[in-house]
């Protein structure tokens, strides 16, 4: 009998994850009614290449499909202090989670799958590279709006408030429209 295959996509989340965690020679066993039924092994992957103070690289995984030269683009454009990886083969560890706009749930089980990510959602549509991942912001921007203004307080608020009017004011020609998306720490 020949080998077959799933596409992890098709997989739970939680489930890839468990398999992304084995190291060759560990398993994870299925089982129904106590019994096992199948067993998944580990494949021997490639490690990414670190460098020899590799604390200082920042690991962020792109929670969304991507193609190898979009991932490779924002690495370049990152820098050498980022390691940009696809969600399937990055550790558990990962520093950043970058997450399409999606329900509360999806980010919950993230949050619970890596603990120490920041998570960070993004928008995002680049037709050079085939990417696009749009949610309601990206539609009320493109729809005409100035500003996505995410704020925790009144005062906050007010802050972010004043410095996108003073932004949109510099705008020296008036045909150009900004679209300014400005988080709680921008």
């Amino acid at each position: 009998m020949s080998d077959q295959w799933v596409e992890a996509s098709q997989l739970p989340v939680e489930l890839v994850a468990l398999i992304d965690t084995l190291r060759p020679g560990e398993n994870v066993l299925i089982t129904r009614n106590g019994e096992t039924i199948a067993t998944i092994s580990a494949a021997v992957r490639e490690e990414p290449v670190r460098s020899a103070d590799s604390e200082d690289i920042t690991v962020v995984a792109t929670a969304m499909k991507l193609s190898a030269s979009a991932r490779d683009a924002l690495s370049e454009r990152l820098g050498p202090g980022y390691l940009v990886l696809d969600l399937h083969s990055a550790p558990p560890t990962v520093d950043v989670l970058l997450v399409p706009p999606a329900s509360p749930q999806l980010i919950g089980n993230f949050r619970a799958l890596y603990p120490k990510a920041r998570i960070v959602i993004t928008e995002i549509e680049d037709a050079e590279l085939g990417v696009k991942y749009e949610g309601p912001v990206r539609r009320l921007l493109d729809a005409g709006a100035e500003a996505y203004l995410p704020s925790s307080t009144i005062p906050r608020l007010a802050e972010q408030l004043d410095r996108t009017m003073t932004q949109l004011n510099q705008l020296t020609d008036g045909t150009v429209r900004q679209a300014l998306v400005s988080g709680e720490d921008g």
